[in-house]
C-alpha cells in the first residue's frame, strides 16, 4: 500500500518505554476470584475509584455513567470518578495503579501485555465488532474488493494495513493498490469533500449521524466478514494484574454495578441517553444521536453472550494468530492470561 503524510504512530515502541521498570506480575487466577467475597463497606465509607476512559465520554461508555447516575457503585460501596484519557496510554496508567479501571481495547490489550505492560480484560463491553469500512453510496463500494485502487483515511493503527490486506485477500483482490493516507480521526469531512474515499468507522456514532445528516454510506461491516477477519472485542475493561490478584472483591464490585448499568442502558435506552447528555453535556448538541445509538447498540451490549461482559478464549486466540500471522505482533502472547471472565457476576 501507498502511504503518505505524517508517519505511523508508534504505538508499540511507546508501550515498550512505558514498560520499563514494571515489576514481573503473574496473572490472577479465576480460581482465586471465585473464592473471595466481596467486602461490604460500612455506610459513608465508599472506596474510592477511578475509571479511565479510552476517549471522550460516548454511548460505550454508558454503563458506566448509568451505574454512577443511579447509585450502582454506592450499592457497591464505591465512590467511582469518571476520567478522559491523557497523554499517557490508559493501557500503562492502570498497569501502574493511577487508575483502578480503564476502558481499552482487544488489540490494545494484545499490543501491551506482549510489550510487558500487565493489563487484564475484565469484560467485553459490545460482544461485536460495530465497525466497518465506509465511503459515500456514489463511490459504488458492494464488496472488499471495490477497496482496490482507492484512498484511505488512516488513522494511524498498525492494525489497519493488515486487515485491509486480509479482507482484500478474501476477495482476490489486490491491497497494496490502496493508497493510505494519514488524515487522523477527523473522517466525516474527508469524504464529503472528496480528499478520501473510504475510511474505517464505528456504525453506533459517525455511520448513524450520517444517516441523521442525510449523508448516504455504503458500510462493509467487519462483522459480516468474521470468517475473514476475526472477530474482536472493541471495546474492553481492563485492570491491572496487580488489583486483581491483591484486591480481587474490588473488581467483582466494580463489575457488578457496570454490569446493572449496561443492561439498565439496553433495557431504557432513552432514559440512558438522558443520563449521558447530563453527565456529558457537550454531547446535548447531539442529543439525538446519542439516542439513536443507544437504541442500536443496546441489544448488541450482550448480544449472543450468556452474559453481558462475557469473553470468549476463541476470540482472544484467534485475533492474537491474525495480528502474528501479519507480522504486526511481536514477541510471546498468552491469549489465556489477557482476560478473565472470573469477575463478573454470576
Amino acid at each position: 500500500m501507498k502511504r503518505k503524510g505524517f508517519a505511523w504512530i508508534v504505538f508499540l515502541a511507546a508501550l515498550l518505554l512505558a514498560a520499563c521498570g514494571q515489576p514481573a506480575i503473574q496473572s490472577p487466577t479465576e480460581e482465586a476470584a471465585e473464592t473471595s467475597e466481596p467486602e461490604t463497606a460500612a455506610p459513608g465509607d465508599l472506596i474510592p475509584v477511578t475509571v479511565m476512559l479510552d476517549w471522550v465520554p460516548n454511548t460505550n461508555h454508558i454503563g458506566l455513567f448509568v451505574a454512577e447516575a443511579n447509585g450502582y457503585f454506592a450499592d457497591q460501596g464505591l465512590d467511582v470518578e469518571i476520567i478522559q484519557p491523557a497523554d499517557t496510554p490508559v493501557e500503562q496508567v492502570v498497569a501502574g495503579g493511577a487508575a483502578s479501571f480503564g476502558v481499552s481495547y482487544q488489540e490494545q490489550v494484545t499490543f501491551s501485555r506482549t510489550a510487558g505492560v500487565p493489563v487484564v480484560s475484565i469484560a467485553a463491553i459490545i460482544q461485536h465488532n460495530t465497525s466497518g469500512f465506509a465511503a459515500l453510496a456514489e463511490k459504488g463500494i458492494e464488496t472488499p474488493a471495490d477497496l482496490a485502487g482507492l484512498r484511505y483515511g488512516a488513522f494511524g493503527s498498525p492494525i489497519e494495513d493488515a486487515t485491509l490486506e486480509l479482507l482484500l485477500s478474501c476477495f482476490d483482490a489486490d491491497a497494496a493498490t490502496i493508497d493510505m493516507i494519514n488524515v487522523g480521526y477527523d473522517l466525516m469531512p474527508l469524504l464529503e469533500r472528496d480528499e478520501i474515499d473510504f475510511a474505517w468507522i464505528f456504525y453506533a456514532w459517525d455511520g448513524l449521524r450520517a444517516e441523521q445528516q442525510g449523508i448516504d454510506l455504503d458500510i462493509l461491516m467487519l462483522a459480516d466478514y468474521a470468517d475473514c477477519v476475526p472477530d474482536y472485542y472493541t471495546p474492553v475493561l481492563i485492570a491491572g494484574e496487580s488489583l486483581l490478584q491483591e484486591n480481587p472483591d474490588l473488581a467483582r464490585a466494580f463489575l457488578a454495578a457496570v454490569s446493572r448499568g449496561y443492561t439498565f442502558a439496553a433495557e431504557n435506552p432513552q432514559a440512558a441517553a438522558d443520563i449521558l447528555v447530563a453527565a456529558a453535556p457537550e454531547l446535548e448538541a447531539e442529543a439525538d444521536l446519542v439516542r439513536a445509538s443507544l437504541e442500536w447498540l443496546g441489544p448488541r451490549f450482550q448480544d449472543d453472550a450468556p452474559r453481558w461482559g462475557e469473553q470468549s478464549l476463541d476470540v482472544w486466540r484467534r485475533y492474537a494468530d491474525f495480528l502474528l500471522n501479519s507480522g504486526v505482533l511481536q514477541g510471546e502472547f498468552d491469549p489465556v492470561a489477557a482476560f478473565s471472565n472470573a469477575y463478573l457476576p454470576e
